[in-house]
């Protein structure tokens, strides 16, 4: 069986939740507008913390990782060296492809844990998949709809080098390990701009909203 058919989204068939994955580039601001849907009502699952999670000293996926890239990518504090570990792989795109072996399936199991659980609990309501790398990691069949963030890669540099207080060179490798940014808008069902102020990225998550909020005859996803 492929991978995709074990994780594939499977709720209940009572109720119309709706599992609305929120992706966009790095540094586009998904977390701000995903903050603004969870306000209107929409609760969210968070790939970035889930994948955390799964690498707690403690974890198989924290063995695994370590059993592969060695001590060297644990912290003083016997943790994850997340920012060690991340350089490594951006780097090597072999290694990259080796730690989302070992993590992707164990994210994808706690995923849908909690879908199913938010089913349960909001079985006609709008849950938020927080999915940076959605696209790259072919993970659209786990969403029934996507919504892209969208800033221009001039913008995202910028705001990378900000953020992370690293290099125009550092910003730049980031950026090319993901899928073009336009490639993304491409295949999203809805985009929201974040270029402008605050106001106006309220303004274009409160319609979308509404958008969502409409009656709903059918979820349709990629398989």
């Amino acid at each position: 069986m492929a991978e995709r058919d074990i994780f594939d989204l499977s709720l209940p068939e009572s109720g119309d939740l709706l599992v609305l994955g929120v992706t966009g580039g790095i540094a586009s601001g998904k977390t701000t507008v995903a903050n603004m849907l969870e306000e209107l009502g929409a609760p969210i699952i968070d790939f970035d913390l889930l994948a955390r999670q799964v690498v707690e000293p403690g974890q198989p996926a924290f063995k695994d990782i370590i059993a592969y890239f060695g001590d060297d990518v644990i912290d003083k504090n016997g943790t994850l060296d997340r920012k060690r570990l991340s350089g490594i792989v951006f780097s090597d795109p072999e290694k990259r492809k080796i730690l989302e072996r070992i993590t992707h399936p164990r994210i994808f199991e706690a995923f849908l844990h909690q879908v199913r659980e938010m089913a349960q609990k909001y079985p006609h309501g709008i849950v938020q998949a927080v999915i940076p790398l959605l696209f790259e990691a072919d993970l659209r069949h786990l969403v029934h709809k996507v919504l892209m963030v969208y800033v221009s890669p001039d913008k995202q540099i910028e705001r990378l080098i900000r953020r992370d207080s690293i290099s125009h060179e550092e910003a730049n490798r980031i950026l090319k390990a993901q899928m073009p940014i336009d490639q993304k808008v491409a295949k999203a069902d809805f985009v929201i701009h974040n270029e402008g102020n605050v106001d106006e990225t309220r303004k274009a998550v409160n319609a979308l909203w509404q958008t969502l909020k409409a009656p709903r005859k059918e979820k349709t996803r990629s398989v």
